[in-house]
């Protein structure tokens, strides 16, 4: 399995990834995968990675910025996703951990996951990588007419904006 920056042309396979958890109720509030040109103005660029085997896409993580105002430019929000039939066998790991470095990288100082707690896995996986449980943001959304509750995570650099 590789780590590599997403392309253009991986469009297929991440949206077949992130249709997959849609399905499970439990992974973002939307509701049908968006179109690329849709998705990729919504993303950071420079923070876009897949897990590959053998020219499958395993899964993917990028970020977006949480805000348009500059004072929060060094601060993302992450997706990832990790196929259905590649899920507890680590790929969510690396590639957090990946992309936690690409973040630095790029001047990022604090990336952050909303979290709903039905999703323990994910929930598991970014403890693991780092992330800090900050709380609950209580009934924030709907999702098919019933109210969520998101639980907010953060990972703050150990390099970046610490001056």
């Amino acid at each position: 399995m590789v780590i590599r920056s997403m392309q253009a042309s991986d469009w297929e396979q991440v949206c077949q990834i992130y249709t997959e958890g849609i399905a499970t109720g439990f992974a973002t509030f939307e509701t049908t995968a968006p179109t690329y040109e849709s998705w990729d103005n919504a993303h950071i660029s420079s923070c876009r990675l897949v897990a590959e085997e053998e020219g499958t896409i395993l899964g993917w993580a990028a970020l977006s910025p949480v805000s348009s105002r500059c004072v929060y430019g060094g601060v993302g929000e992450v997706s990832v996703y990790i196929g259905a039939n590649s899920r507890g066998k680590g790929v969510g790991k690396l590639l957090l951990e990946k992309l936690i470095e690409e973040s630095e990288n790029t001047g990022f100082w604090t990336i952050q996951s909303g979290v709903f707690p039905e999703n323990k896995a994910s929930i598991k996986l970014h403890e693991k990588v780092g992330f800090r449980y900050i709380g609950k943001r209580e009934r924030v959304g709907k999702i098919h007419g019933v109210w969520k509750d998101n639980l907010l995570f953060e990972k703050r650099s150990n390099n970046v904006g610490i001056d």
